[in-house]
């Protein structure tokens, strides 16, 4: 019995090896070129048919090629296609083909009127051929196509849709073969109403060259179409696209084909035969005929044009309007806006200007509230120090009457002597002369004393000018005098003979000399009256100018240097502790500082430091 399992378990093993062997050997598929791999449009279609082919087929494919080379001269007699009948059949003796395709009309046809000596056992596809071209030949049940189908008026009348100044169109076609005769025949047949509007010059028999002198001396207002010239008019073959390519280097009209071949290489573009389109197509039923279905019955509707798509930079060069495209037409080669290809850069730097032009408004609104600020804070300032300037003027109210009534009991004095002069019977000239001068050095007198006092009370904006400190601190001195002298203080003044320019409002820094000469002389109402000095100096230190006014007071509590300058703040049982907070504005309005400190020897000392012009 084990013999018996071991031969049935060696026979299923072969039967498996057997059927793996099988199914390992490849699909044999022969590929019938029309004239040559190389020849347009088939060129840029065989090398997708391939790769999908293999990609989609269900075995591995062993593909055969071979180029029907004669026929691009005319369709050949029968005895002069018997030996490439007989290569093809020497080419697969023992190996028949699951699948002939027939690339292009010229071999269909050639295969077609030869069906019976070429394989007939086996599948035909015919691939990208109109139907219109073999259909005077018959299909037997082992046959089926991919066929296309194509009104060459589309394009003449796409041309003058594009180009409505057209005048002149060159259909730029020939050929000898039966295929090519066809077309020939078909174009000028269908482009004859065209030929009612423009101008229709046909390559038909031109060589190469002289193709390309024509091209290159066309008028204005001319288009080219080119379908396709695979022999020129002396017989040369034109494989692949060079021909096109030299018509596109003349750069003398825009140029539209019927295939994609060139797309993006210089032709406008349009409706057009998609190749990868086609190739796919193809490969589907090739496919579908190696599974095994009936050729017969597969029927497959014709691949027409695409959807029209055209190259962006030939439509700016020739001046197409996007707006004259037909619609569902699609752009290549656009070249990216600025936006499109800077679009988050500009983003960021747009958002950046953004963010500072935000930042800078924020800025200049609250530089303009500050400033408003300060201008309403400085209206407030002149104000109080206008109060205080009355404050003090008050408190030299005393001395301002004495020292007026002094110059004006003066003048009263002399006029009452110059009229009792006058009433004598021989007046005294010469006296009458000195009483005069005298009532006019009274009168200046006290003239000087009420312009001091107005210069003090008057209501003036603050205004910059140049000014010297030393005058500005002689004029306080003599303007304080009087109350010195009423309270018995000695009134020292040490200004240096150097000039001191600065630049300020007149008034104010007026006003802070007062207001510290002041303080001093209210500090010492309680120091002895031989020690009651308050003495006033000027200098330069460096690039500024000093003032300093120190008394012999009391001084100031060490606790509280740091903050006599703060508003409200006073050692004077009826001030109201703004007078030196009002100083230390003025000076710092003046970028200025001003200090204080107490003298070694008793009394406070205040320093105020100015910059020179």
């Amino acid at each position: 019995m084990k013999w018996i399992r071991r031969v049935c378990f060696g026979g299923m093993c072969l039967l498996i090896l057997a059927k793996s062997a099988d199914a390992a050997d490849p699909d044999r598929v022969l590929l019938l070129h029309s004239f040559g791999p190389d020849f347009s449009p088939w060129n840029t279609i065989t090398p997708p048919f391939r790769e999908a082919l293999r990609k989609l087929a269900p075995n591995p494919i062993d593909l055969y090629e071979a180029s029907l080379q004669a026929e691009r001269f005319g369709e050949s007699p029968a005895r002069e296609e018997g030996p490439f009948i007989d290569y093809l059949n020497a080419l697969l003796p023992d190996r028949k083909p699951r699948l002939i395709v027939a690339m292009g009309a010229p071999v269909t046809r050639f295969v077609l009127r030869n069906r019976a000596r070429l394989f007939p056992s086996s599948p035909l596809l015919i691939a990208t051929s109109d139907v219109r071209t073999y259909e005077d030949l018959a299909l037997t049940a082992n046959d089926t196509a991919c066929p296309t189908i194509y009104d060459p008026t589309v394009h003449i009348d796409h041309i003058l849709r594009l180009l409505p100044d057209t005048d002149h169109i060159v259909v730029a076609m020939t050929g000898a073969s039966a295929t090519e005769q066809f077309w020939n025949d078909l174009f000028q047949r269908a482009l004859q109403r065209s030929s009612r509007r423009v101008t229709l010059e046909w390559f038909t028999h031109l060589a190469a060259d002289d193709m390309v002198k024509r091209v290159a001396a066309l008028p204005a207002h001319s288009a080219i179409f080119y379908p396709t010239i695979r022999v020129d008019g002396r017989g040369v073959p034109q494989e692949g696209d060079a021909l096109l390519l030299r018509f596109i280097e003349q750069d003398r009209a825009p140029i539209f084909t019927h295939t994609d071949s060139l797309f993006g290489h210089g032709i406008v573009g349009g409706p057009m035969f998609s190749s990868h389109e086609m190739a796919d197509a193809c490969a589907k039923v090739a496919v579908r005929l190696l599974n095994g279905e009936t050729p017969g019955d597969i029927k497959i509707v014709p691949v027409g044009l695409a959807a029209p798509r055209y190259d962006w930079r030939q439509l700016q060069k020739w001046g197409i309007k996007n707006s004259l495209l037909p619609r569902g037409s699609t752009i290549y080669f656009r070249e990216p806006t600025v936006w499109e290809r800077y679009s988050w850069q500009i983003a960021l730097i747009t958002a950046v200007i953004l963010l500072q032009a935000g930042l800078i408004s924020a800025l200049l609104r609250e530089h303009r509230r500050r400033r408003l600020a300060e201008v309403q804070s400085r209206q407030r300032m002149a104000e109080l120090a206008r109060v205080i300037r009355f404050s003090t003027a008050g408190e030299l109210t005393a001395s301002i009457a004495h020292e007026i009534n002094q110059p004006l009991g003066s003048i009263l004095t002399n006029a009452e002597t110059a009229d009792a002069i006058l009433q004598s019977s021989s007046p005294d000239i010469a006296e009458l002369k000195d009483i005069v001068k005298d009532i006019l050095q009274d009168d200046r007198r006290a003239s000087e004393v009420i312009r001091r006092m107005r210069s003090l009370l008057t209501k003036a904006p603050f205004e910059l000018k140049s000014l010297d400190l030393n005058d500005v601190a002689r004029e306080s001195v003599e303007f304080l005098s009087t109350l010195a002298v009423a309270r018995k203080v000695e009134l020292i003044r040490l200004i240096t003979e150097n000039a001191l320019p600065i630049v300020g409002d007149h008034i104010q820094p007026q006003q802070v000399i007062l207001n510290l000469v002041v303080n001093g002389i209210d500090a010492m109402k309680d120091t002895p009256s031989e020690n009651r000095t308050i003495s006033l100096r000027t200098s330069r230190v460096e690039n500024f100018a000093q003032l300093s006014v120190s008394d012999r007071g009391p001084g100031i509590p060490e606790d509280k240097l740091k903050e006599i300058f703060d508003p409200f703040f006073t050692s004077k049982t009826e001030g109201m502790g703004m007078g030196l907070s009002i100083a230390r504005t003025i000076i710092e309005a003046h970028h200025g500082l001003i200090s204080a400190k107490n003298r070694d020897h008793g009394g406070a000392s205040f320093r105020i430091k100015l910059p020179l012009v």
